[in-house]
This record gives C-alpha cells, sequence and structure tokens, in this order.
C-alpha cells in the first residue's frame, strides 16, 4: 500500500496539517487522518498536497502545431476561421505514429502541470483524404497508447462531424478526416470501448457531437442514446459567425436552440459558450451541466470573454481545458479566466465573492466542474476518491499570511515549476517536477516534430 505524508493538505474539511493520505491497490484514497505522522514502508512526504484537476477539453494533435499559427495572413483579418485553415492543412501531415507521439507529449506535459485527468475531444478517425483505417478505431487506439505510456486519467470522446456547416454541406479539405455518418460512428464507439476497457479502471468513454454546426438535429438525438450514461460535450456559441448560421438556420441563438431542443442536464459539457445572452447564461447554469472554458485558446484564438460574473451567480458549474494545447498550465488557465474578467470590467478579484480567495474559489469550481465533465471520482482528498493528487513545492509560499495563500500565489504569480509531484488515480507519474517517462515521450515527439517541420 502507497502513502503519502503532507504537512499540508487541502481536505474537504479545508486545511489541515500533517496529513497521511493512504492509498488502495485500485488507485483510490483508502484513508484520511490528519494530526498524525508518516508511517513506516512506501509513504511519500511532501509539503503541500492539493486534489489534482482534470483537464475538460484537448485536442492533443494541435500541440505539434504550437506556435506555428503566430503569422499575420497577407490580407483582411485574422481571426479563429483563418487559424482553422492552417490546421487543416497541417493535420494531413499526421501519422498514426505521429499522433500517438503528440499526444503522449502533451499527456505528459498536462501532468507536469498538474492535470491527473483528461478528456481528449478525439476528432480525428481517418486517413488524410477521409478515406477509413482497416480499423474504424485505429487512431482511438493510439490515443490509448499515449494514455497508456503516459499513466493520465483519460476519458475519450470519439466526435461525430458530419458536415460542413449548418446548411450540411459537405465536408472538404482537412475536414475529411473528422467524417463520419451515424452507422460508421457506431462502429467507432464500439471500437472506442475496447480501447478504454483496455485501460485501468478509472479510464471512461463518452461522446462528443462536434457542434450544431457539423451534426444535424437528428444526428444529435442520436449520438446522446449511443452512450446514454456517458459524458457529452459538444462545442457551442464559441465565435459570432457560427452565432449567426445556427440563428438563420434555426430561428435561435445555439444556446437558447439547445436548451430548448435537448435534455441538458448534469452529463454534458458546453464547450466554450463564449457569446451568451444573459438569460441564456441564467438558463444554461440552472441545468446542472459544466461550461467548458479553455481560457488560454480562447485568448490565443481572439473567442471573447465568458460571462463569469453572471454564470457564478446563477450557480453556474464550470472547469478549465488546454483545447488547442497552445500551452499547457492549471495555473495560466485559472489565472487567466480571472484576468479577462478582470480587463472587461475593469475590476479586481471578480470571480471571488466578498472577502474570499480568488484562487481558492477559481480551482475548487474547476476541481468539480472537471470531475463531473469526465465523470470521475475525484477532485477531493478523501476515502473513496480516484487518488488524484499533486504536490506542490512550497518555495515561495509565505507561511501563516492565511489559509488559501498557496493558492493565491501558486495561481497568480507560478507557473508548473511549482508542481512537484502527481498522481493519476494512484499512478505516481510525475515526481520532483519531471514525469518518470519523460526521456522516452520527449524524444519520440522530438523526431515526430522533425520530420513535420520537413513536410510544411
Amino acid at each position: 500500500m502507497q502513502a503519502v505524508f503532507a504537512q499540508n493538505a487541502l481536505t474537504p474539511s479545508g486545511w489541515q496539517k500533517d496529513v497521511l493520505v493512504e492509498l488502495g491497490d485500485s488507485g483510490r484514497i483508502s484513508a484520511v487522518t490528519a494530526n498524525t505522522r508518516p508511517h513506516n514502508g512506501r509513504t511519500t512526504q511532501v509539503p503541500l498536497l492539493l486534489p489534482a484537476m482534470s483537464n475538460l477539453h484537448s485536442h492533443t494533435f494541435q500541440r505539434a502545431m504550437a506556435g506555428l499559427a503566430e503569422r499575420r495572413g497577407p490580407a483582411g483579418r485574422d481571426s479563429f476561421w483563418t487559424w482553422r485553415e492552417i490546421m487543416y492543412r497541417f493535420l494531413d501531415l499526421l501519422s498514426p505514429d505521429d499522433i500517438e507521439a503528440v499526444a503522449a507529449f502533451a499527456f505528459m506535459e498536462m501532468q507536469e502541470a498538474g492535470f491527473a485527468a483528461v478528456a481528449e475531444f478525439h476528432y480525428v478517425h481517418h486517413q488524410p483524404g477521409g478515406t477509413a483505417y482497416s480499423d474504424i478505431g485505429e487512431l482511438s487506439e493510439r490515443i490509448a497508447a499515449a494514455a497508456n505510456q503516459t499513466g493520465i486519467g483519460l476519458t475519450l470522446l470519439p466526435v461525430l462531424y458530419r458536415y460542413g456547416g449548418v446548411d450540411q454541406r459537405p465536408l472538404q479539405g482537412g475536414q475529411r478526416r473528422f467524417g463520419n455518418d451515424l452507422e460508421q460512428f457506431q462502429k467507432l464507439l464500439v471500437r472506442a470501448e475496447d480501447c478504454v476497457a483496455n485501460l485501468s479502471a478509472d479510464a471512461h468513454l463518452g461522446v462528443a457531437p462536434h457542434s450544431l454546426r457539423a451534426v444535424g438535429p437528428d444526428d444529435l438525438r442520436e449520438a446522446q442514446a449511443m452512450r446514454p450514461d456517458g459524458p457529452l460535450h459538444m462545442h457551442i456559441a464559441e465565435q459570432l459567425p457560427e452565432i449567426d448560421e445556427v440563428s438563420a438556420a434555426y430561428g435561435q441563438r445555439p444556446v437558447e436552440w439547445l436548451l430548448d431542443n435537448c435534455p441538458v442536464d448534469q452529463r454534458w459539457c458546453l464547450i466554450h459558450c463564449t457569446h451568451m445572452t444573459d438569460e441564456e447564461t441564467a438558463n444554461l447554469a440552472e441545468t446542472g451541466a459544466v461550461a467548458g472554458l479553455c481560457p488560454v485558446t480562447e485568448a490565443n484564438l481572439g473567442d471573447g470573454i465568458f460571462n463569469g460574473p453572471r454564470y457564478r451567480q446563477a450557480g453556474g458549474r464550470l472547469g478549465v481545458g488546454s483545447d488547442s494545447n497552445i500551452r499547457i498550465s492549471v495555473a495560466e488557465e485559472l489565472r487567466q479566466l480571472e484576468y479577462s474578467q478582470r480587463l472587461r470590467d475593469t475590476a479586481r478579484v471578480v470571480l471571488a465573492e466578498h472577502g474570499q480567495s480568488c484562487g481558492r474559489t477559481l480551482f475548487d469550481a474547476a476541481l468539480a466542474g472537471g470531475a463531473q465533465a469526465l465523470g470521475r471520482q475525484s477532485g477531493a482528498i478523501a476515502p473513496g476518491h480516484w487518488a488524484d493528487m499533486i504536490a506542490l513545492d512550497q518555495a515561495g509560499f509565505v507561511e501563516g499570511a492565511y489559509d488559501d495563500a498557496p493558492l493565491d500565489v501558486w495561481l497568480f504569480t507560478g507557473d508548473n515549476s511549482a508542481v512537484r509531484d502527481v498522481w493519476s488515480a494512484g499512478r505516481h507519474c510525475v515526481r520532483e517536477g519531471h514525469h518518470i517517462e519523460r526521456e522516452a515521450i520527449a524524444a519520440r515527439y522530438a523526431r515526430a516534430l522533425q520530420k513535420l517541420m520537413e513536410q510544411l
């Protein structure tokens, strides 16, 4: 039996000292005892222990193009849509080996940043040009293999992507690697279930109809029924042209239409939700669904700013994801979320209530929202939960300043270097700041990236 002894730990009862956390062979926490001593045996001692967050939205393949779409185009205004064209051209170069190598590298970086688990919004299924591999689950298998190598907790979300727009025009260019009709998609889900079943017991499978521009109403209803008990994730209200297109076709804005036509509840995670009216914001909050925010990517793509204060006032649930993986960092996602609100409202400490720590508020919300979005019993150092935990280096923290100071210091002044150890369902994958498989994973990624750069 493993155990972790922390000088300070954040538990459901608040901050406690001299905490012994015992881990069962299943990867779950078996006992938590405060004001005690470390026992003999396999005990890792750390200064500061926190529950680890789940990354609720990732496209790992985009990690390989991080930084390569920052040159302004020759004419017009650069936008999400011009970035997307670059992304489509890039993904046509990716082989299954490349996709696995890049996914492993991104998963490793997530763990080194403090994420213990990830929801992979997996929509590259086929060969360049759209021809299916002989095994329709070839690329799902590669994502699972990357998760297995890194030890990250995986919720795999195969994406249903049928059309190039709300008018149901055919897929073009790079989009062809995404496309499946409903019959093919059902076969893909069966294979993806096999892939997940071969991983550890904390792995999970959901489903992801991509967006209202990529699936029709009938497709959306069918997709919901294919995994009735699993997480369901979907992009929505990310871009103003998307809202205009949906409004023209359906007579309603995307969130308005979705809430009127689908049984949105706690198993749903709606990604971005950037452009919502106050009424849509309040109505979404009432459903119990999670708003999946990706503040670093949303800033990079110029998406806009989420209406955080209104959503929080209505009791809305939220979590964060690394999305395009332009930069992978727990601290920077939460910092960007709060700072975007401050810039819009010309105010400080926007998302915390009076007298509360902003870091603690953001961290608690993202812990709970991420766990819900992944369908994962995590987000707390408590018996029965998966042992998803992060140990921070206490250097730079002010001892005794106030209880939540370590979170405020890390999230508003720190970076990934503060992350010392990470456990994913009890798997001690990051030690002294480095993933235990870093050398092999980074070498394989470097070879894949060099090959891709030669092809660009």
